[in-house]
Order: C-alpha cells, then sequence, then structure tokens
C-alpha cells in the first residue's frame, strides 16, 4: 500500500474512535485526496453558471474527464466544452505534476489554435468564469504553509499561507475540511488589504460508487459580487481510462467514447 494511501486509512481509524488530527499537514493530504482522487479515474459532466453584478447570465457545459496516476502524485485532466456554441468543441488539457510546474494547454476551435497556459496564468478566469485554471485540477498541498486554527464538531479550520507569495494574487487563505469525508466546504480567501474577496463554497455533496463527491458549487467574487454555480451530473469512477485519452492529440480529436454520457443514464 502506498504510504499517502496508509496514511489515510490512519486518519479513518482514528475518526471512527472519535479522535481528532492535530496536524495540519497531514489534514491537507487527507482534503487533497478526497476532493481529487476518488478512485483511479473519473467522469462528470458539469454545468455551469455564470453571473455577474448585474445579474446577467452566462452558461457552459462541459465534461471533465481525470486520471490519476499515483495516489497524491501526478494526474492528468481533460475538460471538452459542448454548449454554447460560442465555446463549442474548446479543450482543456492538464498534465498536473507535484513539486513542478503542470502543463497545461487550451484547443480554440475557432481559430484551430493550441494554447499553452504558462505557470503566471493559472490563476485567471477560466473561459470567464469566477472559477480559475488551477481550480480544475487543484492547488498542490506544498505549495502553502498550513496551520490549524481551530476543530469543530464538523470541520477542521485551516489557514494557508503561500510560499511563493509573488506568484499568486492572495496573502493567505483559510479552508473548512468536513472531518468525516475531508471534502474542503468552503474557502476564503484574504487580499493584501486583509478582507475576504473571493469565497467557494461547496453546496450539495453526494456519495457516489463509495466516494464522497461535490455535486454542486458556488464561487463568488466578493469585490465584484458576481458568482459562478456548477452542477456536477453523470459522475462515475473506475472507468479504466487509458493514458491515450490524455495526450495532446486530443485537443484536436476529443475521445467521444469516454465523453458521452453512460447508457444507463
Amino acid at each position: 500500500m502506498k504510504p499517502l494511501l496508509i496514511a489515510l486509512g490512519l486518519a479513518v481509524s482514528g475518526l471512527a474512535h472519535g479522535q481528532a488530527l492535530t496536524d495540519a499537514d497531514e489534514i491537507v493530504v487527507q482534503a487533497n485526496l478526497a476532493a481529487y482522487y476518488a478512485g483511479e479515474d473519473g467522469r462528470s459532466e458539469a454545468r455551469m453558471m455564470i453571473i455577474d453584478a448585474q445579474g446577467r447570465e452566462q452558461r457552459r457545459q462541459f465534461t471533465v474527464l481525470r486520471r490519476s496516476l499515483e495516489a497524491g502524485g501526478d494526474q492528468q485532466f481533460l475538460v471538452s466544452f459542448s454548449r454554447p456554441s460560442d465555446v463549442r468543441g474548446t479543450v482543456y488539457l492538464v498534465n498536473k505534476k507535484v513539486g513542478r510546474d503542470d502543463d497545461r494547454w487550451l484547443y480554440l476551435p475557432g481559430l484551430d489554435l493550441v494554447k499553452r497556459i504558462s505557470a503566471g496564468d493559472e490563476r485567471t478566469s477560466f473561459v470567464g468564469a469566477h472559477y480559475f485554471y488551477e481550480d480544475v485540477s487543484g492547488r498542490g498541498p506544498d505549495e502553502d504553509a498550513h496551520e490549524l486554527v481551530e476543530t469543530t464538531d464538523q470541520y477542521y479550520v485551516l489557514k494557508h499561507v503561500p510560499k511563493n507569495p509573488a506568484a499568486v494574487e492572495f496573502v493567505s487563505y483559510v479552508t473548512w475540511i468536513d472531518r468525516k469525508t475531508f471534502l474542503p466546504i468552503r474557502i476564503e480567501y484574504t487580499n493584501a488589504g486583509g478582507k475576504v474577496y473571493r469565497r467557494v463554497e461547496v453546496l450539495e455533496t453526494k456519495e457516489i460508487d463509495g466516494h464522497p463527491t461535490v455535486v454542486s458549487s458556488r464561487t463568488s467574487d466578493l469585490s465584484s459580487g458576481g458568482h459562478t454555480d456548477m452542477q456536477f451530473r453523470y459522475i462515475a469512477y473506475d472507468l479504466g481510462m487509458p493514458t491515450e485519452v490524455f495526450t495532446e492529440r486530443s485537443l484536436r480529436n476529443p475521445p467521444r467514447q469516454w465523453l458521452k454520457r453512460p447508457a444507463a443514464d
């Protein structure tokens, strides 16, 4: 069994006996596994509603494919847009590399252009939403220093400070992590002025294929007043997706077999 999986087993065992974890780094490891490493691979269809401060709406629909090369380690992500017509065929590919900069590409069908997303662009808007490119595959646990500030009956509350503050727009952020599932339920980002300017919150979770899973979330820009809602459907894990699904070839030729909805649905 891999070390991270052993740690996860110990954590769950401790919770079963009513014991709370006290090591912030260990809690973050478990939260990262719960949020991004359920099963060896996974598929979901996302519906995104972008609402600006004036109440104007934009809709996006896309499918997310994910494959983990190692629990807590490198991963591959493919995001393929199907609606509306102006973004249909747009594909986002991520090779997530723990301890190194991720490789990220965006295919724009209208220009027939593959664009490389640099590390400096990871915390910019993802297709006009209040989500960032980085939010798709997650922020690496080793990119921040972690502190456990409070343990309640329901949550571990942690403060995180970036190790490279010049690379991000926030000074710190606070995460509320569910003690039973280890899913991060709320994240609040603080700017240099000491104000919370961005909030990510989980609105609903379900257990799918034995994995606690986020099925509804909201990201809010507290400065502008806009927010983006996400609904996830047709979620499945351990489908046996091959690594060929996540190559640059899939940017222009998306893997239809894995993008289509399950027949049962």
